[in-house]
């Protein structure tokens, strides 16, 4: 490889891991907007513990969704340099307008929605694994129905063993309690969207020769690299998300953030397991609306859950155009 190629691979690293901060950046609400919310930790406080949780999901889950991400979305035969470069400013420039607007998009999602854009130009619907794509289609709509579910049935039962214990004794001890659950949904989400960056230069490593379409991993450099990413975005965390999800859809008291946050660690533990990239966004939302709802109906403003409804809906589709354009440009350029 000779040197102009190995600063290209360098700068597509670089992309992927500023991907990769931005992720934590934009989806820090996703970890510690409940817990924010109900006051039992101040922001500065949360996104340093949600930032150590995501850290510390590298001693936990395998790369199976990283494995589903560099080989299971697109041929990774197929995929250049060129292809990685309009994924990955399709994925940025998606998070950066929901960033900007406030609005909990996903990041997983448009990262695959870039994939997926700037491949086809290059060859084609046949380079598109759709096993890989429907699964992570159909995981759009189950992971926020799982946390929906779980979160309401959580919910119930907790409310069914504590009903003759007062308000007050209750809320102390889910203050606490609520710590436990943020600290396994920053697990959850570190171990899912950490792996999907890994997946990423797992690709960019095979595209440009320096590891094989049947290599094992990545390296371990690299899975330190993004782990710690994912780490230090969620260290700087996305405020204007947060208020959105913690404050305008609905109130939530601790056992209602304990609830939520429970339900949703469990999806994104089982969505791992599994292989599946799902969007910790639409898992916590489900959960978050599931707490609310199960409540009392009126208190989730609804009309905020459908406009990020809508946001879910375009995320693939605006992602990929934007992918895709980013990959004309790309060979326009080089």
């Amino acid at each position: 490889m000779n040197t102009e190629s190995l600063w290209i691979v360098g700068l597509l690293i670089f992309l992927a891991l500023a991907f990769d901060f931005m992720n934590g950046f934009h989806d820090a609400a996703n970890s510690i907007a409940t817990i924010v919310s109900t006051g039992v930790l101040k922001p500065n406080q949360a996104v340093a513990f949600a930032a150590v949780f995501n850290l510390l999901a590298l001693l936990i889950f395998h790369l199976s969704v990283a494995a589903t991400v560099g080989k299971g979305i697109v041929n990774p035969v197929v995929v250049d340099l060129h292809v990685l470069f309009g994924a990955l400013v399709g994925a940025i420039t998606w998070n950066f307008i929901t960033w900007f607007y406030g609005i909990p998009s996903s990041s997983s999602h448009a990262l695959i929605g870039g994939l997926i854009g700037a491949t086809i130009p290059k060859a084609g619907l046949g380079a598109l694994v759709w096993g890989g794509i429907l699964k992570t289609l159909l995981f759009i709509v189950l992971s926020p129905l799982l946390g929906f579910l779980l979160g309401s049935i959580i919910l119930v039962i907790v409310s069914h063993i504590f009903k003759h214990k007062s308000p007050s004794s209750t809320d102390r001890l889910f203050r606490g309690l609520q710590i436990i659950s943020s600290g396994a949904y920053s697990l959850g989400h570190g171990g899912n969207d950490s792996q999907k960056t890994i997946g990423i230069i797992w690709l960019i490593l095979i595209s440009s020769g320096y590891l094989t379409a049947d290599s094992a991993s990545p390296g371990y450099l690299v899975i330190l690299s993004c782990y710690l990413a994912i780490a230090c975005g969620t260290l700087f965390g996305g405020w204007r998300i947060v208020k959105t999800m913690g404050q305008r859809l609905t109130k939530l008291k601790p056992v209602g953030g304990f609830c939520a946050e429970t339900g949703g660690a469990i999806t994104l533990f089982l969505a791992s397991a599994l292989g599946i990239p799902v969007s910790t966004t639409h898992t916590i939302t489900g959960a978050i609306i599931g707490v609310g709802s199960t409540q009392h109906v009126s208190g989730v403003r609804w009309g905020i859950a459908k406009n990020i409804v809508w946001a879910w809906i375009f995320t693939i589709p605006v992602t990929a155009i934007i992918a895709s354009l980013a990959y004309g440009l790309s060979l326009y350029l080089y």
